[in-house]
């Protein structure tokens, strides 16, 4: 018994040794973040895996003997030298952060002390204020590294030989630095590049596209013009690109064959040209000038071409100057999902589709893959309803900010479309008909006049933005069709002092807010709301019964902006408990004695404000009763003398 309780217990020293060998118990991480240190902290602990030392005033690194050190975070401090072998005693290392510090000072000596880096796979020297000479010192034998992040620098080229020693790189962040010119060649040897931002750069054109590994390019916040991909049959695999904020004149033209997934190109100049037929002819003849030399348009189109191939689900084209609705040239996206369309110059979408050469007919369009549009913030008048009938899967339809009306029913509108003719006399309202699939519908601020009976009654909507429509009447029973399927439903801003809600079974969303209504919809109680928003209005109160049916449900209501009267607060109680959020109390007030006060004051400070009120009203009370009791009694009193005197004056008689 005595030889394993002694093995325990030398176990137990052992153990001990290890985990309070310096007083502390043994961890394999340790922040010195925010310590005001000039230099590393001494006697590390051996056996550390991740050291954080950011956020000092370190300007100096030397000999670090950590040798299971993996993770080393310098950054935001104020290093400018390296010594030679503080990196000779990190085996281990695999991530070094060295970002925001003065490493463009010393680069000699610093790049020396970088060569005995061995197995490093990332490193981040961001806003460093690093050149070419610099990064490519640093960056010298770097066979192992995976990621390399140069982010706010001053770099002002890409040259050949800046990663040659980096050939397994798999992402390169080298975003918002000055760089004007990619040398031929700088990264199509990395055969394992799958990232690259190039964002915030002064890159003014892309002539030929040729990576074919990458899979995401951020060419943001650039000035280019243009983006060329030389046409050849070999596959790319880029899913993301994005070049949002620039001077894009014309369309992409992308690798034949891709795997492009996600195309952002909002915050251009696509579209000032009027026409559609435009736009494709000049960025087909640009390209015949790229590739051939010459501007001469010819006869392949190859926009039209490689965009038919691309397997596309998502583009983002807002903010352009679009003045004409690019109706074939999206068409050609058979897989797009999401059009983001809106802060554009378009008026109507109409139907000018060109003849097909062979035979003769109106080429085929379809959007059939399309679940989201959004075309906020254009000058939309009309819609045709040729367009209307190819979105066949449709879910999200933003049309806030334009000029649509409403039609009132389908028959003036055509069933099905021609593909030989389309209609001389088309009406200037929309009719929603024919989105069986549409699910949520904003048409907020366009100034509609009326919302008919009939406007929602063939689609099984869920949410509806009515917002914002100031003079707009809704007919009766132009609610009542979507009362089973509609959760969410927006009537704010629409001046008006009386709204009329169907029994809505299925609302657990509603915004009344901005109006100038003295008293709560009635029906409102037979929605399961869970969120209302009453703000702005014209309510002296909410009555009690109704607030008390509504707390079966509300998580959230919006109360401020109206004139409550503190003391005829009885509904108040109820919205105090706890599980009801009224997320704009503090901005919420009451009336009494005609000054308004904070309603958290009232509620704090209840007796203060209402109970000499209370007091006065039953002294007022109780003065009316002594009155009428006093009236009685000289009333009765007087009968009964008069009476007396009527039966002496018999007994005489």
């Amino acid at each position: 018994m005595v030889k394993p309780m002694g093995c325990l217990l030398f176990i137990y020293m052992l153990l001990s040794h290890d985990l309070y060998s310096t007083g502390q118990p043994y961890s394999k991480e340790q922040s010195w973040s925010n310590h005001n240190l000039s230099s590393v902290p001494p006697d590390l602990e051996m056996g550390l895996k991740r050291l954080d030392l950011s956020n000092n005033y370190i300007r100096q690194l030397h000999a670090l003997a950590l040798p299971y050190l993996e993770q080393l975070d310098v950054s935001s401090n104020q290093l400018d030298l390296i010594s030679e072998g503080f990196f000779q005693n990190l085996a281990q290392l695999e991530e070094l952060n060295l970002s925001r510090n003065m490493l463009n000072n010393n680069v000699n000596s610093n790049g020396r002390a970088f060569q005995s880096i061995n197995r490093l796979k990332i490193l981040d020297i961001s806003l460093n204020g690093l050149g070419n000479e610099a990064v490519e010192l640093y960056l010298k034998n770097k066979s192992t590294l995976d990621h390399i992040k140069m982010s706010g620098n001053v770099l002002q080229w890409l040259s050949r030989s800046m990663f040659e020693g980096s050939k397994n790189l798999k992402a390169i962040s080298v975003d918002n630095n000055l760089i004007s010119v990619i040398e031929h060649g700088a990264f199509e040897s990395l055969w394992h590049l799958e990232k690259l931002n190039l964002a915030q750069n002064n890159l003014a054109n892309i002539c030929d596209f040729k990576l074919y590994y990458l899979k995401y390019l951020n060419l943001s916040r650039n000035s280019i013009e243009f983006f060329v991909t030389h046409e050849n049959d070999l596959p790319y695999r880029l899913e993301i690109l994005d070049l949002s904020f620039n001077k894009l004149l014309f369309f992409p033209i992308v690798p034949k064959l891709n795997h492009l997934k996600y195309l952002y190109l909002q915050q251009n100049m696509i579209g000032a040209m009027i026409s559609e037929a435009k736009i494709v002819t000049e960025g087909n003849a640009l390209y015949n000038e790229i590739v051939n030399g010459n501007y001469i348009a010819m006869n392949k189109n190859y926009l039209h071409y490689n965009w038919r191939l691309m397997p596309l689900i998502y583009i983002d084209l807002s903010y352009n100057l679009f003045q004409t609705f690019p109706l074939e040239t999206l068409s050609l996206l058979s897989s797009l999902e999401t059009l983001n369309f809106s802060h554009n110059c378009v008026d109507n979408i109409s139907w000018n589709i060109r003849n097909d050469s062979e035979s003769g007919f109106k080429r085929p369009i379809s959007y059939s893959s399309l679940k989201h549009l959004d075309l906020q913030s254009n000058k939309l008048v009309h819609i045709s309803p040729l367009f209307v009938e190819t979105l066949l899967q449709i879910e999200t339809l933003n049309l806030q900010d334009n000029s649509i009306q409403l039609c009132s029913t389908e028959d003036h509108y055509p069933s099905s479309f021609d593909q030989k003719n389309t209609y001389p006399h088309m009406p200037s309202c929309m009719s929603f008909g024919p989105l069986k699939t549409l699910k949520h519908l904003n048409l907020r601020e366009n100034n509609i006049k009326i919302l008919y009976n009939s406007t929602f009654e063939r689609i099984n909507l869920v949410s509806l933005n009515l917002g914002n429509n100031p003079y707009m009447v809704i007919q009766k029973g132009a609610l009542e069709v979507m009362q089973k399927t509609l959760k969410s439903l927006i009537l704010s801003e629409l001046n008006v002092s009386e709204i009329v809600l169907p029994c809505m079974s299925a609302l657990t969303q509603l915004n009344i807010s901005n109006n100038i209504l003295d008293i709560l919809p009635s029906n409102i109680t037979c929605s399961p709301l869970m969120e209302i928003d009453i703000r702005n209005n014209m309510l002296h109160y909410l009555n009690q019964s109704v607030v008390y049916t509504l707390n079966k449900h509300v998580k959230i209501i919006h109360i401020s902006g109206n004139p409550f009267k503190c003391c005829e607060n009885t509904w108040l109680t109820v919205l105090n408990e706890p599980k009801v959020t009224v997320p704009d109390m503090k901005k919420a007030q009451c009336v009494t004695g005609g000054v308004k006060i904070q309603m958290q004051e009232y509620l704090t400070n209840y007796t203060i404000y209402c109970g000499a009120v209370n007091k006065t009203q039953q002294n007022y009370n109780f003065g009316q009763w002594l009155i009428v009791t006093v009236f009685v009694v000289v009333l009765f009193t007087g009968v009964f003398i008069f009476g007396k005197n009527m039966c002496s004056l018999s007994s005489i008689v």
